[in-house]
């Protein structure tokens, strides 16, 4: 079973972080709830990029370097949901399920929408593991996750830098 360890993204999360909340003037507190639609959001933009859902078109999902940046928008947010929470579980397995992207995209959502009613980390760690899980459905292995989302991070840093 393939895994990933997510131990130096949370360091480089924290670092970002602290780059938007100085340009910003905002605080983990006051934009849990942000974070969190974002998640959701980024979730939507990778299920549209992939057209799992797209029962009306014969055209295919997107290349696969845009499908893994917007994972990577998904995975930012969702280490920087786990630091407030002191997140300490920093190695997954990832898991291939047999059901289709479609209903497992509606599972991340589901455990999504869980952490914003019991936002803790044992319904954090289940949401993460969700979404980790989409990795194999799209064919990425542990080092796409980390390299997507360090090219990613040189995007977001870029754009703090530039009044995105």
């Amino acid at each position: 079973m393939k895994s990933v360890n997510l131990k130096e993204l949370y360091s480089l999360q924290k670092a970002l972080d602290a780059e938007i909340a100085k340009n910003h003037d905002v605080t983990y507190e006051s934009t849990i709830e942000r974070r969190l639609l974002a998640l959701i959001v980024e979730i939507g933009e990778f299920a549209n990029e992939t057209r799992c859902f797209k029962f009306w078109s014969n055209k295919g999902p997107s290349p696969k370097d845009i499908i893994m940046d917007e994972y990577a928008d998904g995975m930012h947010f969702l280490l920087s949901l786990g630091i407030p929470l002191g997140a300490k579980k920093f190695e997954y397995n990832l898991r291939k399920s047999h059901k289709d992207l479609t209903t497992q995209i509606l599972e991340v959502y589901k455990a999504c929408i869980a952490l914003k009613t019991h936002f803790d980390l044992k319904h954090y760690e289940k949401a993460f593991q969700a979404y980790l899980n989409l990795s194999q459905a799209v064919k990425m292995k542990p080092e796409d996750i980390i390299d997507s989302y360090k090219k990613k991070l040189d995007v977001n840093y870029v754009r703090q830098q530039t009044n995105y």
